[in-house]
């Protein structure tokens, strides 16, 4: 019985040192590798040039640019370009050419500016319109409706500047003609072009024309403006119209 029980005891003994020698053989776990920070995407550049950068209205200008590390790249007035390139350009104007380039390290710009001169101001001579010219260009006819010789209203505005324009240039004389279309007989048709002249004159008398400026006569239907025989021919033919008196 003594014998088994010193025989347990070694085997007991011999486990334990067993396991103190093998726990102080173990080593610890090597620290985790340390993680390397994301690279950095590089910053873009941009450079931008005009020649020349002084020209005048109509001439041409080279613009050129370089860039690096760039995703896109943008310059005012043109668009999207390359990130390096040349391009010819005519600006109407004094213009400040401005260039952006962006990219994944963020954005980079650039400038150049051009100066346009304007064309040198051409002298045109001074024409002198004789008083006829004027005369023409300024006196307007009037016109009536069918068998009648009252100012319409749309011809009252026409006076008024007809009276105007006589009446700052007092040295020229006035002859106002009556005229007809071709209905009705030669001699009513006197008459009624005797009154669309005299009408005219007295709406010209009461704005302020001398009456002894303005001669009056009738031609009736003899000397048609147009001679279609429809009424947007007919207009035409029933108006006073006016002519220098020489």
């Amino acid at each position: 019985m003594k014998l088994r029980n010193g025989l347990l005891i070694s085997t007991l003994l011999l486990v334990a040192l067993t396991a103190v020698s093998g726990c102080k053989k173990s080593k610890p776990l090597p620290p985790p590798a340390a993680t390397a920070p994301p690279a950095t995407a590089p910053a873009p550049t941009a450079t931008l040039t005009a020649t020349p950068t002084v020209i005048s209205a109509g001439d041409q200008v080279q613009l050129a640019w370089r860039t690096t590390d760039a995703t896109s790249v943008t310059i005012d007035g043109i668009g999207d370009v390359p990130s390096v390139g040349v391009r010819s350009v005519t600006p109407a104007g004094s213009t400040t050419y401005h260039l952006v380039a962006r990219g994944e390290g963020g954005s980079a710009d650039a400038s150049a500016r051009v100066t346009v001169n304007p064309p040198p101001a051409i002298e045109t001579p001074a024409t002198t319109m004789t008083d006829e010219q004027m005369f023409k260009a300024s006196v307007q006819d009037i016109f009536f409706d069918y068998d009648n010789y009252d100012i319409r209203t749309d011809s009252q505005s026409t006076l008024a500047k007809d009276a105007d324009f006589l009446v700052k240039h007092p040295d020229i004389k006035v002859v106002i003609g009556g005229y007809c279309d071709e209905r009705g007989s030669n001699e009513y048709n006197i008459v009624l072009g005797q009154n669309r002249a005299q009408s005219t004159k007295t709406a010209l008398v009461t704005a302020g024309v001398a009456a002894d400026r303005i001669r009056v006569i009738s031609y009736g239907k003899e000397k048609p403006f147009c001679t279609d025989s429809n009424e947007e021919c007919w207009q035409l033919n029933r108006r006073a119209g006016f002519t220098i008196d020489r």
